[in-house]
């Protein structure tokens, strides 16, 4: 089992893209069903969290989210 979870709110999304500029291996940019584009996690389960944590702390709207697996506790 992965020690983090990784998700994105995808409703307060802006689809500005500092998180895939800053860790593009963790995240993408989709379009949503209205055409907009909006963040996605690309492997919602990891042990490692640097870069993730890093492009968490640079998200304007703070929308990204990290949790330990284990306990359940919310890290961002």
């Amino acid at each position: 089992m992965a020690k983090y979870k990784v998700e994105i709110d995808a409703e307060q999304c802006t689809g500005c893209g500092a998180c895939t500029a800053c860790c593009p291996d963790s995240f993408d940019m989709k379009d949503d069903d209205s055409g907009m584009p909006k963040a996605v996690v690309k492997t919602p389960d990891v042990d490692e969290i640097s870069a993730i944590k890093d492009a968490a702390e640079v998200c304007p709207v703070a929308c990204i989210h990290i949790t330990e697996t284990e306990t359940g506790k919310k890290l961002i």
